[in-house]
């Protein structure tokens, strides 16, 4: 069955370096169907369809779509909005309005819900019409998936990052704290350890929010590391939390921010890092601390892109297109590994993806809850792309003294 009429997409959520690859793959590809007769962008997520704030996709150039592929974060614009029914009831009546019969979003989970309950106010109404969640988020906490578009790259600066924060952390010691975006999963965080190539090299120690934080423990981990190395470098996800589950930003401080959904404001305040660096300089008398919280560079950073996170990226917009237009299915796009290293796309449930949230399993994390596992970097090291950049050191043997003191 053909069935015909406009196609709509939209991004929603945190931008990523390859968001824009799933777009273009999904406009160029739903543009070779002939039962497609426009292809529409909504300017601003959810938020731009219920304001029909829409851009005509049909008329931009392929060389131009290409060029903007290649560009990070969301050329479309995003949203923080997370619809309810009643919101997804106005989104249903925008799109019925345009005979819109294909609707693509690009998002996590929450994006996921969303669709969801559009197709089944389709439904309701009895109205031809097929859905599909492009999945999207650098904090790889999409279940069903071996690993999400977005990921990677943002694995990569993470990764690379850190590597960095260790060269300068060797040439000139101390502690150094870096505090990487994820609130109830780890990856990200963890990609931190794929920066390290020498036995003494930093990150020693990762904090993840599936371990709960404590503070003794963490002081003595730290003081172990810095005793034998003389140094310490520290990855912490801005999601730990201590023994009750209470974020350890609220705990250790009382003047913390909350976002729209009532959450502890994470990102955007280098309150965290600060709050470790006075815990560690006060209980451990060392004076050289530092922190970095990397907050949204890790997200759009142009030049430090996977390719194999682009060509991904690419193909789960292009397969949305055909699952949609060809197969007349409704689900969320996953990816599955197939082997070291290949992938396929597989369409899921909606209700199977929709706000649920998928953490770091027990044999990425190392026994003391610090570290990471062999299990972990054989599965981010293929996802970073080729030609990631490796740190060397000198080889030249010491020169005998000539004077003794």
């Amino acid at each position: 069955m053909k069935l015909e009429g406009k196609v709509v997409i939209a991004q929603g959520g945190g931008p990523t370096a390859v968001i824009n690859q799933s777009l273009v793959g999904a406009t160029l590809e739903a543009r070779k169907f002939s039962q497609v007769t426009r292809v529409y962008g909504a300017l601003h997520g959810v938020q731009g369809i219920v304001n029909e704030t829409f851009v005509d996709l049909t008329q931009e150039t392929t060389h131009n779509l290409e060029q903007v592929a290649d560009t990070p974060s969301s050329a479309l614009l995003s949203t923080r909005d997370k619809p309810d029914i009643a919101y997804c009831k106005e989104i249903f009546k925008v799109l019925k309005a345009h005979d819109v019969r294909y609707f693509f979003y690009i998002g996590g989970n929450d994006s996921a819900d969303t669709v969801r309950i559009v197709n089944e106010q389709a439904q309701e109404a009895e109205y031809e019409f097929r859905a599909i969640h492009i999945p999207k988020t650098i904090d790889n906490d999409l279940v069903l998936s071996d690993h999400t578009p977005g990921y990677g790259s943002a694995a990569r600066f993470v990764a690379s990052a850190f590597a960095g924060a260790n060269l300068d952390n060797r040439a000139l010691p101390g502690v150094y704290i870096g505090v990487v975006m994820g609130r109830h999963a780890g990856f990200l965080t963890a990609a931190a350890a794929l920066g390290q190539k020498y036995p003494d090299d930093g990150p020693h120690l990762i904090y993840l929010p599936e371990r709960s934080f404590n503070q003794d423990k963490f002081l003595r981990d730290v003081k172990d590391a810095y005793d034998q190395n003389g140094r310490c470098v520290i990855a912490v996800s801005e999601g730990i939390v201590d023994e009750d589950g209470t974020p350890m930003m609220a705990k250790l401080t009382k003047n913390v921010e909350h976002d729209a959904h009532g959450n502890v404001q994470l990102s955007g305040t280098g309150m965290l890092g600060d709050l470790l660096c006075d815990l560690i300089r006060e209980k451990l008398k060392i004076k050289r601390v530092r922190s970095d919280t990397f907050g949204y560079l890790q997200r759009s950073f142009l030049g430090c892109v996977s390719d194999v996170d682009q060509r991904e990226a690419r193909e789960v917009g292009e397969r949305a297109a055909h699952y949609a237009i060809w197969y007349n299915l409704d689900g969320s796009i996953s990816i599955q590994r197939t082997g070291y290293y290949s992938v396929n796309y597989k369409l899921e449930k909606l209700g199977d993806v929709a706000r649920k949230t998928r953490h770091m399993p027990d044999n990425f994390i190392n026994a003391a809850g610090n570290g990471i596992t062999d299990d972990f970097r054989y599965y981010l090291r293929p996802l970073l792309g080729a030609g990631y950049p490796a740190a060397h050191r000198l080889r030249a043997p010491l020169v005998n003294k000539l004077l003794e003191k």
